[in-house]
Protein backbone atom coordinates (compact mmCIF):
# COMPACT_ATOMS: atom_id res chain seq x y z
CA UNK A 1 0.00 0.00 0.00
CA UNK A 2 2.77 2.36 0.56
CA UNK A 3 3.60 2.58 -3.04
CA UNK A 4 -0.06 3.35 -3.89
CA UNK A 5 -0.57 5.96 -1.31
CA UNK A 6 2.75 7.88 -1.88
CA UNK A 7 2.13 8.36 -6.01
CA UNK A 8 -1.11 8.93 -5.52
CA UNK A 9 -0.23 11.88 -3.24
CA UNK A 10 2.13 13.78 -5.30
CA UNK A 11 -0.41 13.12 -8.59
CA UNK A 12 -3.60 14.54 -6.52
CA UNK A 13 -0.96 17.50 -6.14
CA UNK A 14 -0.41 17.89 -9.68
CA UNK A 15 -4.09 17.13 -10.60
CA UNK A 16 -4.04 21.26 -9.99
CA UNK A 17 -1.58 22.19 -12.54
CA UNK A 18 -2.15 19.20 -15.11
CA UNK A 19 -6.33 18.82 -15.13
CA UNK A 20 -6.46 20.40 -18.52
CA UNK A 21 -4.42 18.10 -19.99
CA UNK A 22 -5.90 14.88 -19.38
CA UNK A 23 -3.63 12.50 -21.14
CA UNK A 24 -0.22 14.14 -19.65
CA UNK A 25 -2.00 13.26 -15.97
CA UNK A 26 -2.78 9.58 -16.85
CA UNK A 27 0.75 9.33 -18.22
CA UNK A 28 2.21 10.46 -14.89
CA UNK A 29 -0.50 8.39 -13.37
CA UNK A 30 1.11 5.34 -14.61
CA UNK A 31 5.01 6.49 -14.34
CA UNK A 32 4.58 7.15 -11.11
CA UNK A 33 2.73 4.17 -10.04
CA UNK A 34 5.64 1.92 -11.42
CA UNK A 35 8.65 4.02 -9.81
CA UNK A 36 6.81 4.31 -6.53
CA UNK A 37 6.78 0.71 -6.83
CA UNK A 38 10.80 0.00 -7.52
CA UNK A 39 11.68 2.25 -4.75
CA UNK A 40 9.92 0.58 -2.27
CA UNK A 41 10.90 -2.62 -3.22
CA UNK A 42 14.33 -1.89 -3.30
CA UNK A 43 14.07 -0.51 0.15
CA UNK A 44 12.76 -3.95 1.47
CA UNK A 45 16.44 -5.27 1.07
CA UNK A 46 16.90 -8.95 1.05
CA UNK A 47 16.68 -12.00 3.39
CA UNK A 48 19.19 -14.43 4.94
CA UNK A 49 19.58 -17.26 2.59
CA UNK A 50 22.17 -19.38 4.59
CA UNK A 51 21.33 -22.99 5.48
CA UNK A 52 18.19 -23.12 2.63
CA UNK A 53 17.61 -25.50 0.17
CA UNK A 54 15.64 -24.28 -2.89
CA UNK A 55 14.48 -26.88 -5.02
CA UNK A 56 13.85 -26.01 -9.06
CA UNK A 57 12.44 -27.98 -11.68
CA UNK A 58 13.39 -27.34 -15.89
CA UNK A 59 17.08 -26.30 -15.46
CA UNK A 60 19.34 -27.90 -17.90
CA UNK A 61 21.43 -30.69 -16.31
CA UNK A 62 24.23 -30.51 -18.04
CA UNK A 63 25.13 -26.84 -17.47
CA UNK A 64 24.53 -27.11 -13.75
CA UNK A 65 26.88 -29.85 -13.47
CA UNK A 66 29.61 -27.67 -15.73
CA UNK A 67 28.95 -24.19 -14.19
CA UNK A 68 27.18 -25.12 -10.64
CA UNK A 69 29.19 -24.73 -7.87
CA UNK A 70 29.51 -28.13 -5.37
CA UNK A 71 26.55 -27.15 -3.14
CA UNK A 72 24.22 -28.12 -6.48
CA UNK A 73 22.98 -31.03 -6.53
CA UNK A 74 21.14 -32.87 -9.62
CA UNK A 75 18.63 -35.22 -9.80
CA UNK A 76 16.46 -36.85 -12.41
CA UNK A 77 13.01 -35.27 -12.10
CA UNK A 78 10.02 -36.06 -14.94
CA UNK A 79 7.22 -33.68 -13.82
CA UNK A 80 5.00 -36.30 -15.76
CA UNK A 81 5.92 -39.44 -13.48
CA UNK A 82 4.59 -39.75 -9.75
CA UNK A 83 7.45 -42.23 -9.40
CA UNK A 84 9.65 -39.15 -9.95
CA UNK A 85 8.40 -37.07 -7.72
CA UNK A 86 8.20 -39.08 -4.84
CA UNK A 87 11.87 -40.24 -5.67
CA UNK A 88 12.92 -36.22 -5.87
CA UNK A 89 11.25 -35.82 -2.67
CA UNK A 90 13.02 -38.84 -0.57
CA UNK A 91 16.41 -37.34 -2.36
CA UNK A 92 15.37 -33.84 -0.89
CA UNK A 93 14.48 -35.27 2.43
CA UNK A 94 17.94 -37.31 2.95
CA UNK A 95 20.23 -34.19 1.71
CA UNK A 96 18.03 -30.99 3.61
CA UNK A 97 20.40 -28.74 5.23
CA UNK A 98 19.67 -27.06 8.40
CA UNK A 99 16.80 -24.97 7.79
CA UNK A 100 14.76 -27.06 5.27
CA UNK A 101 13.82 -26.78 2.14
CA UNK A 102 13.08 -23.33 1.48
CA UNK A 103 11.18 -22.97 -2.02
CA UNK A 104 10.28 -24.51 -4.87
CA UNK A 105 10.63 -22.90 -8.40
CA UNK A 106 8.43 -24.72 -10.69
CA UNK A 107 10.35 -24.25 -13.81
CA UNK A 108 9.95 -27.40 -15.66
CA UNK A 109 7.79 -26.00 -19.49
CA UNK A 110 7.42 -26.90 -22.45
CA UNK A 111 5.55 -25.23 -25.54
CA UNK A 112 4.25 -25.97 -29.28
CA UNK A 113 2.19 -23.90 -31.84
CA UNK A 114 -0.73 -24.86 -33.98
CA UNK A 115 -4.15 -23.56 -34.17
CA UNK A 116 -6.72 -25.06 -32.44
CA UNK A 117 -8.24 -27.43 -35.52
CA UNK A 118 -4.45 -28.50 -36.52
CA UNK A 119 -4.40 -30.00 -33.04
CA UNK A 120 -5.94 -33.03 -31.19
CA UNK A 121 -7.42 -33.28 -27.80
CA UNK A 122 -4.13 -35.28 -26.91
CA UNK A 123 -1.98 -32.40 -28.12
CA UNK A 124 -3.53 -29.88 -25.65
CA UNK A 125 -3.45 -32.93 -22.74
CA UNK A 126 0.29 -33.62 -23.27
CA UNK A 127 0.91 -29.51 -22.90
CA UNK A 128 -0.92 -29.32 -19.77
CA UNK A 129 0.74 -32.20 -18.32
CA UNK A 130 3.74 -31.38 -18.22
CA UNK A 131 3.20 -27.10 -17.74
CA UNK A 132 -0.15 -27.45 -15.49
CA UNK A 133 -0.26 -30.90 -14.09
CA UNK A 134 3.30 -30.89 -13.39
CA UNK A 135 3.61 -28.12 -11.12
CA UNK A 136 0.62 -28.99 -9.39
CA UNK A 137 2.67 -33.06 -9.15
CA UNK A 138 5.43 -31.32 -7.92
CA UNK A 139 3.76 -28.89 -5.44
CA UNK A 140 1.61 -31.11 -3.41
CA UNK A 141 4.00 -33.76 -2.08
CA UNK A 142 6.06 -30.96 -1.09
CA UNK A 143 4.23 -27.98 0.46
CA UNK A 144 4.84 -29.73 4.14
CA UNK A 145 8.55 -29.11 3.92
CA UNK A 146 7.80 -25.23 2.54
CA UNK A 147 5.22 -24.96 5.14
CA UNK A 148 7.86 -26.40 7.90
CA UNK A 149 9.66 -23.14 6.95
CA UNK A 150 7.36 -20.43 5.77
CA UNK A 151 9.11 -20.25 2.45
CA UNK A 152 8.21 -19.77 -1.30
CA UNK A 153 6.54 -21.27 -3.97
CA UNK A 154 7.43 -20.24 -7.93
CA UNK A 155 5.24 -20.56 -10.54
CA UNK A 156 6.65 -19.78 -13.70
CA UNK A 157 3.75 -19.02 -16.49
CA UNK A 158 3.93 -16.31 -19.13
CA UNK A 159 2.27 -13.55 -20.86
CA UNK A 160 -0.29 -15.85 -22.49
CA UNK A 161 -2.10 -16.71 -19.51
CA UNK A 162 -3.87 -13.47 -19.89
CA UNK A 163 -3.47 -12.48 -23.61
CA UNK A 164 -4.62 -14.45 -26.10
CA UNK A 165 -2.20 -14.87 -29.44
CA UNK A 166 -3.26 -16.86 -32.67
CA UNK A 167 -1.64 -20.55 -32.47
CA UNK A 168 -0.66 -20.67 -28.84
CA UNK A 169 -4.00 -21.92 -27.55
CA UNK A 170 -2.49 -24.98 -25.57
CA UNK A 171 -0.07 -23.21 -24.47
CA UNK A 172 -2.47 -20.36 -23.46
CA UNK A 173 -4.65 -22.91 -21.61
CA UNK A 174 -1.95 -24.77 -19.28
CA UNK A 175 -0.56 -21.29 -18.47
CA UNK A 176 -3.97 -19.85 -17.47
CA UNK A 177 -4.69 -22.73 -15.27
CA UNK A 178 -0.88 -22.94 -13.92
CA UNK A 179 -1.95 -19.41 -12.80
CA UNK A 180 -5.36 -20.29 -11.84
CA UNK A 181 -3.81 -22.90 -9.00
CA UNK A 182 -1.27 -20.69 -7.98
CA UNK A 183 -3.78 -18.03 -6.87
CA UNK A 184 -5.66 -20.48 -5.30
CA UNK A 185 -2.70 -21.66 -3.33
CA UNK A 186 -1.56 -18.14 -2.42
CA UNK A 187 -4.85 -17.30 -0.93
CA UNK A 188 -4.41 -20.84 1.23
CA UNK A 189 -0.64 -20.60 2.19
CA UNK A 190 -0.49 -17.21 3.32
CA UNK A 191 -2.03 -18.86 6.94
CA UNK A 192 0.96 -20.76 7.28
CA UNK A 193 3.15 -17.52 6.00
CA UNK A 194 4.38 -19.18 3.10
CA UNK A 195 4.03 -16.77 0.10
CA UNK A 196 3.38 -17.97 -3.10
CA UNK A 197 5.04 -15.55 -6.99
CA UNK A 198 3.92 -16.14 -10.04
CA UNK A 199 6.33 -15.18 -12.93
CA UNK A 200 4.77 -13.88 -16.03
CA UNK A 201 7.91 -13.83 -19.23
CA UNK A 202 7.23 -12.16 -22.16
CA UNK A 203 9.36 -13.43 -25.36
CA UNK A 204 12.35 -15.09 -24.46
CA UNK A 205 12.16 -17.68 -27.34
CA UNK A 206 15.53 -17.46 -28.29
CA UNK A 207 16.95 -17.14 -24.82
CA UNK A 208 15.38 -20.80 -23.53
CA UNK A 209 14.62 -22.79 -27.14
CA UNK A 210 11.40 -23.20 -25.66
CA UNK A 211 9.54 -22.53 -28.71
CA UNK A 212 8.91 -25.80 -30.74
CA UNK A 213 10.41 -25.48 -34.08
CA UNK A 214 8.82 -27.64 -37.42
CA UNK A 215 9.16 -27.25 -40.95
CA UNK A 216 5.87 -26.15 -43.24
CA UNK A 217 6.09 -30.37 -44.42
CA UNK A 218 5.98 -31.28 -40.88
CA UNK A 219 2.74 -29.70 -40.51
CA UNK A 220 0.93 -30.61 -43.48
CA UNK A 221 1.49 -34.32 -43.06
CA UNK A 222 0.33 -33.93 -39.99
CA UNK A 223 -3.27 -32.58 -41.75
CA UNK A 224 -5.56 -35.04 -42.92
CA UNK A 225 -7.80 -34.72 -46.41
CA UNK A 226 -10.34 -31.96 -45.03
CA UNK A 227 -7.57 -29.99 -43.08
CA UNK A 228 -5.75 -29.85 -46.32
CA UNK A 229 -9.38 -28.55 -47.82
CA UNK A 230 -9.12 -25.47 -45.51
CA UNK A 231 -5.78 -24.70 -44.83
CA UNK A 232 -3.46 -24.46 -47.84
CA UNK A 233 0.03 -25.46 -47.77
CA UNK A 234 1.11 -21.38 -48.93
CA UNK A 235 -0.62 -20.29 -45.33
CA UNK A 236 1.55 -22.71 -43.41
CA UNK A 237 4.96 -21.81 -45.18
CA UNK A 238 3.62 -17.99 -43.86
CA UNK A 239 2.37 -19.42 -40.77
CA UNK A 240 6.04 -21.45 -40.00
CA UNK A 241 7.92 -18.38 -41.39
CA UNK A 242 6.37 -15.64 -38.63
CA UNK A 243 6.74 -18.25 -35.84
CA UNK A 244 10.40 -19.11 -36.87
CA UNK A 245 11.07 -15.75 -36.70
CA UNK A 246 9.69 -15.52 -32.82
CA UNK A 247 12.57 -17.72 -31.93
CA UNK A 248 15.32 -15.31 -33.06
CA UNK A 249 13.71 -12.22 -31.63
CA UNK A 250 12.53 -11.02 -27.78
CA UNK A 251 14.98 -11.00 -25.23
CA UNK A 252 18.71 -12.89 -25.85
CA UNK A 253 19.23 -14.18 -22.43
CA UNK A 254 17.34 -15.28 -19.49
CA UNK A 255 18.93 -12.66 -16.80
CA UNK A 256 15.52 -10.34 -16.16
CA UNK A 257 13.57 -13.94 -15.46
CA UNK A 258 16.82 -14.72 -12.78
CA UNK A 259 16.95 -11.31 -11.18
CA UNK A 260 12.84 -12.07 -10.50
CA UNK A 261 13.03 -15.33 -9.48
CA UNK A 262 15.87 -14.36 -6.82
CA UNK A 263 13.61 -11.45 -5.68
CA UNK A 264 10.55 -13.33 -5.33
CA UNK A 265 12.92 -16.40 -3.34
CA UNK A 266 14.93 -13.37 -1.31
CA UNK A 267 12.68 -10.69 -0.85
CA UNK A 268 10.50 -9.96 2.90
CA UNK A 269 7.82 -8.60 0.42
CA UNK A 270 7.81 -10.89 -2.73
CA UNK A 271 5.42 -9.78 -5.74
CA UNK A 272 2.67 -11.18 -6.83
CA UNK A 273 3.14 -11.61 -10.07
CA UNK A 274 6.41 -10.52 -11.74
CA UNK A 275 5.72 -8.96 -15.69
CA UNK A 276 8.34 -9.54 -17.80
CA UNK A 277 8.68 -7.34 -20.78
CA UNK A 278 10.26 -4.43 -22.47
CA UNK A 279 9.49 -0.74 -21.65
CA UNK A 280 7.75 -0.43 -24.67
CA UNK A 281 5.58 -3.23 -24.05
CA UNK A 282 5.35 -2.66 -20.16
CA UNK A 283 1.90 -0.69 -20.76
CA UNK A 284 0.03 -2.44 -22.81
CA UNK A 285 0.48 -5.39 -20.90
CA UNK A 286 -0.20 -3.98 -17.24
CA UNK A 287 -3.55 -2.30 -18.94
CA UNK A 288 -4.15 -5.49 -20.74
CA UNK A 289 -6.75 -8.00 -18.29
CA UNK A 290 -8.73 -4.92 -17.94
CA UNK A 291 -9.30 -4.07 -21.59
CA UNK A 292 -12.58 -5.02 -23.06
CA UNK A 293 -12.34 -8.51 -25.32
CA UNK A 294 -12.79 -6.62 -28.58
CA UNK A 295 -10.22 -4.38 -27.63
CA UNK A 296 -7.14 -6.69 -27.26
CA UNK A 297 -9.07 -9.46 -30.21
CA UNK A 298 -8.02 -5.97 -32.19
CA UNK A 299 -4.67 -6.59 -31.97
CA UNK A 300 -3.99 -9.80 -34.06
CA UNK A 301 -7.44 -8.18 -36.23
CA UNK A 302 -5.29 -5.35 -36.75
CA UNK A 303 -2.16 -7.83 -37.65
CA UNK A 304 -0.46 -8.09 -41.16
CA UNK A 305 -0.44 -12.21 -40.86
CA UNK A 306 -4.38 -12.14 -39.50
CA UNK A 307 -5.10 -10.11 -42.38
CA UNK A 308 -3.23 -12.59 -44.71
CA UNK A 309 -4.46 -15.53 -42.84
CA UNK A 310 -8.12 -14.44 -43.72
CA UNK A 311 -7.58 -14.34 -47.63
CA UNK A 312 -5.60 -17.24 -47.98
CA UNK A 313 -7.66 -19.88 -46.28
CA UNK A 314 -10.02 -21.78 -48.22
CA UNK A 315 -13.45 -20.40 -46.93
Amino acid sequence: MKPVFFSMTVLLISYNCLSEHIYTYFGLVICFMLWAKTIFHTENGLSDGFGRAVLITGPGAQSLVEEGSDRVKVLKLDVTKDEDVCLAKNFVQANLPEKGLYAVVNNAGISDWGETEWSTAKDFQNMADVNLFGAIRVTIPFLSLIRASKGRMLYVSSILSFFNCLNMGAYSVSKRGLEAFADCLRVEMASFGVKVSIIQPGNFGIATKILHKKTPQDVWDEFDDARKLTFNQKYIEMACEYFNSLCTSGFKDCSMVVNAMLHALTAPKPQTRYLLVSWREMFFFYICPFLPTFITDSVFHASSMYRKRKEMLYL
